[in-house]
């Protein structure tokens, strides 16, 4: 490395707060952070920082939060700031092609799939979704494009039967940093070829929303138990139970030996509720964790040995389910 970089960070959440903490112990310099402004949080509606402000201000950094980086006074008090490179990590506000070609290197972003695919918003939680076998890191040059940028550096990282979305975030969130300061030392030494990403593979990830929570239990059981990992723990998979909502933390899919209506519990183990999936109710989904309302998340055994009325075999779970078979 020739010399450290001169760096604005932009981000906002949890994942970009750990991109900044990689920074800040790293030969880098940062700046100046960018970040959302404040916003209400918590049963009071207290405004609150977002984690990347909380981690500056704790450094002592100067923490800019325009609304939009469209002003010209935005971006002139932006090009004051003569950093050698802006690093993007879920900032949540779009890059004017001047903000972009301000820096001396541009602007990079650390983006969580392995693009090009899973594009958008909730790229690490679709992919868990989909089923996809891997995940990973993209830094990439940003252009214009929704994160249609020529690719810096890739980390891969394997999804398995027990990824949940928080896990994968998590796992991201510390890759992201690392491959980070590995990018920004090789920019400030030699330079690093970029590589335009492939024109085949794009798939593009819709923002999660709570609606998509409950499940249809028409759905095929490896569908649904993808779903159930993925949304753990936002925006958390459920399905009444009742008048109430379960709450499926955790869950996979058996081979059926049987038919019953779809969302029938059926009967059989004690470490797992066994869910009559799919059109034809033959398929199986173990959950193997839940939560009730006003309980704690628990493992499904504890769950029965302390609630098993609530679990009987024949109940139907779903909201068209309500009535017990005969």
């Amino acid at each position: 490395m020739s010399r450290p970089l001169r760096v604005i960070f932009a981000g906002t959440p949890d994942f970009a707060a750990e991109s900044l903490a990689a920074l800040l112990a790293s030969a880098h310099r940062v700046v100046a952070v960018y970040t959302q402004p404040d916003r209400p949080a918590g049963r009071g509606r207290k405004l609150t920082p977002s984690p990347v402000k909380a981690l500056a201000l704790d450094h002592a950094l100067p923490v800019y939060q325009p609304a939009s980086l469209k002003a010209p006074e935005a971006q002139a008090e932006l090009a004051a700031l003569e950093a050698d490179i802006m690093v993007v990590v879920a900032y949540g506000l779009i890059l004017p092609k001047a903000v972009l070609d301000t820096p001396r290197l541009g602007c990079v972003n650390v983006h969580a799939s392995l693009l090009p695919r899973w594009r958008g918003a909730a790229p690490l939680q679709r992919a868990v979704e989909a089923g996809d076998s891997e995940s990973g890191v993209t830094l990439m040059q940003m252009d214009e494009g929704l994160d249609t940028g020529a690719m810096l550096h890739v980390a891969r990282t394997p999804i398995t039967a027990t990824t949940t979305g928080g896990t994968l975030h998590d796992t991201l969130a510390a890759q992201g940093g690392q491959a980070l300061v590995e990018t920004l030392d090789a920019l400030a030494g030699d330079g690093l070829a970029a590589t335009p990403q492939p024109e085949e593979g794009v798939t593009y990830a819709a923002k999660l929303s709570k609606a998509e929570a409950e499940l249809d239990f028409h759905a095929d059981a490896e569908v649904l138990a993808a779903r159930i990992r993925a949304f753990n723990p936002w925006p958390v998979a459920w399905c009444a139970l009742g008048d109430d909502r379960l709450r499926l933390l955790m869950a996979d899919a058996a081979p059926g030996d049987r038919h019953a209506a779809p969302g029938t519990l059926l009967a059989g183990e004690d470490d797992a509720l066994c869910i009559a999936c799919g059109e034809q109710g033959d398929q199986v989904l173990r959950i193997t964790r839940a939560q009730l309302p006003g309980g704690k998340p628990l493992d499904v055994r504890e769950l029965l040995k302390a609630r098993a009325e609530r679990f009987a075999p024949g109940i139907r779970l779903g909201r068209s389910n309500q009535e017990t078979p005969a």
